[in-house]
């Protein structure tokens, strides 16, 4: 019992250590983001401020910069690649697990192998298409080249995998076709992976800069990244500044992992992704 709870208790110490190693880089970004930008680019570097703490930096950000609006801007934007990632990834994936189809070994093939192609590549045939369709400096040319996800696509097939066939072929007996099988008996069973992946899509899609970067010039339409960008200083160090435009872009997404922990972990955990 002794060596047990021995056990436990350096487990935890070394957890707990772990845990602060993580946590230091936002830490010390919180930290710099309350400094005044002489203390912030001090040298040498320390941890309390010789003036003291301040919100001015916080502050100047909001008087330049539309942060409500922006905010809301990155919300649609994310929501939006989110839920029609979810469609596209769910359907493709449901597809290569259980349909039989000409091409489909091809077909998934292709989808494995365009993981390992950089997305930069495509930057600019897509604007060209954007351009094309006239959808530059709109949510919808935003969005829309964001939504094909092919490791979305390969995660939920992978799971997809992992169901049981008798419980869809119980529900053929009883006269459900293929798409009801997929609303009703699939569907359901994959809710912490469907979670996992929205949660991660909607992380990505949030953090996205440089293509919301390259397709939007109106202010009004730009997402919290790139509008952070266009009032920082163009001029000399400015850390503390920087560090504060990260703080207010990471802080929707802290809450939303407040809120989601327990799907995210599962949604890991039931994918294998945590031992890859």
């Amino acid at each position: 019992m002794k060596r047990t709870n021995a056990g436990r208790v350096m487990a935890f110490v070394v957890l707990a250590l772990f845990s602060l190693l993580m946590l230091a880089p936002f830490l010390w970004a919180v930290n710099t983001s309350f400094k005044t930008e002489a203390d912030a680019s001090a040298s040498p570097v320390t941890i309390l401020p010789e003036g003291g703490y301040t919100w001015e930096i916080y502050a100047g950000i909001f008087r330049t910069g539309d942060i409500p609006t922006w905010m809301v801007n990155s919300l649609i934007v994310a929501a939006g690649v989110t839920i029609i990632t979810l469609v596209i990834s769910t359907l493709a994936g449901y597809a290569f697990s259980r349909l039989d189809f000409t091409g489909r070994k091809p077909l998934l093939a292709i989808t494995v192998a365009s993981i390992m192609i950089p997305g930069t590549i495509f930057i600019v045939p897509l604007f060209d298409e954007m351009l094309a369709f006239d959808l530059v400096d709109t949510y919808w040319g935003i969005i829309l080249p964001q939504v094909v996800a092919p490791v979305m696509v390969f995660i939920l097939k992978r799971f997809f995998d992992s169901i049981p066939r008798e419980l869809e072929d119980a529900a053929r007996v009883d006269g459900a076709g293929s798409f009801l099988i997929f609303l009703r008996v699939v569907l359901p069973l994959s809710r912490p992976i469907i979670a996992a992946v929205a949660i991660f899509t909607f992380v990505g899609a949030w953090n996205n800069f440089l293509w919301p970067y390259i397709v939007t010039n109106d202010p009004d339409l730009m997402t919290l990244p790139v509008g952070l960008e266009t009032v920082a200083s163009g001029f000399g160090v400015v850390f503390a500044q920087d560090m504060a435009g990260a703080i207010l872009a990471a802080l929707p997404l802290i809450v939303v992992f407040l809120f989601f922990q327990r799907q995210i972990i599962k949604g890991i955990a039931t994918t294998g992704l945590g031992g890859q």
